[in-house]
């Protein structure tokens, strides 16, 4: 059983070295016996990386793919065997700004719903921009000066990031709760799920890496806002430089 420790590991800024034992391959994507790796997901993109064995050569780890067992994928994997105990090196600039850009998509999508209702269906982080897919009763109502104000004045307050690992039915049944819909799809073998909260903003199911305090996200700027149809609106937003 492979350990996924970006599901434990929190704030998930900065992240330090760690030791590790490859247990297998699939194609050119080391599987290992445990693993800070954040692989793709939620909109998150995945890390990446380096893997030295130790006292030996090193590789580039390509983008960090999902599956049963997270997949890393490498540059040179036949630098490498099953049983090397490897030392693994996440681009902590590339996890650095997704964690900040994550966070702040929650509150994105947290304020659109308290301030019009607005529904996310979909989002996608980079480094550079984010956007945030809204679903509105009627979108001709929204303004991204308005959303853009009040997700900075949040951002200022130096709120609280906390992380929480609660049953199926405490998630379901707490009424502060948002964004339950996909539970569906999640295998009813898994009986507890991380729950991310900002306190007094936004609580929801997530597997992504948070900051610990929203003091460490810099304030958002409009990029576009773009009609994708009845009642949707996507929004982009990138980080005040």
């Amino acid at each position: 059983m492979q350990e996924k420790l970006h599901m434990k590991h929190h704030p998930g800024t900065n992240p330090k070295p760690f030791t590790t034992t490859i247990t297998g391959f699939d194609d050119n994507n080391a599987l290992l016996e445990s693993t800070y790796f954040y692989p793709r997901g939620g909109g998150q993109p995945g890390d990446m990386g380096t893997m030295t064995v130790v006292g030996g050569k090193s590789s580039r780890i390509g983008e960090v793919k999902p599956g049963e067992k997270i997949l890393h994928p490498l540059e040179n994997s036949d630098f490498f065997e099953i049983g090397d105990e490897v030392v693994c090196t996440i681009d902590a600039s590339r996890r650095n700004l997704h964690t900040r850009m994550h966070t702040a998509q929650h509150i994105v999508s947290a304020l659109a719903e308290d301030i019009w209702g607005a529904e996310t269906v979909g989002n996608q982080l980079t480094m550079d921009s984010s956007r945030v897919d809204l679903l509105f009763e009627d979108k001709s109502l929204f303004d991204q000066e308005t959303l853009i104000s009040e997700v900075n004045k949040t951002l200022n307050k130096q709120i609280p990031v906390n992380i929480h690992e609660w049953s199926r039915d405490e998630i379901m049944n707490h009424e502060q709760m948002r964004h339950t819909k996909f539970m569906e799809r999640i295998p009813s073998s898994i009986s507890n799920l991380r729950v991310v909260e900002v306190e007094g903003i936004d609580l929801c199911p997530c597997a992504g890496t948070h900051v610990e305090n929203t003091s460490s996200i810099p304030n958002i700027e409009f990029v576009s806002k773009k009609n994708k149809g009845k009642g949707r609106i996507r929004f982009s937003y990138t980080f005040v430089k």
